[in-house]
């Protein structure tokens, strides 16, 4: 079972997986559900320090994909696109 699962399709996978949560629009999907980087007003028996919660990790995290990976994953996408096109 473990061969059928190589290093080839983990490093699919984990593309995949980076290009999905690139992909997230702040504006559209994640202010909705209330992951928006902007700074909201605490909750009754809330604590406003957002940053060390997991979700303010969460949404730390979202951010900095977004910012830096975005360069590499479309170097990274167009290699692949160009692997499956030339070799299967």
């Amino acid at each position: 079972m473990m061969m059928l699962f190589g290093l080839g399709n983990l490093f699919y996978v984990s593309i995949l997986l980076v290009n999905a949560v690139a992909i997230l629009s702040e504006d559209r999907f994640l202010a909705r559900i209330g992951w928006g980087s902007t700074p909201t007003e605490p909750a009754f028996g809330g604590s406003r320090d957002e940053a060390a919660s997991v979700k303010g990790k969460l949404v730390n995290l979202i951010s900095s994909v977004r910012t830096l990976m975005r360069i590499p994953l479309i170097v990274i996408n167009t290699l692949i696109i160009v692997y499956a096109l030339v070799l299967g």
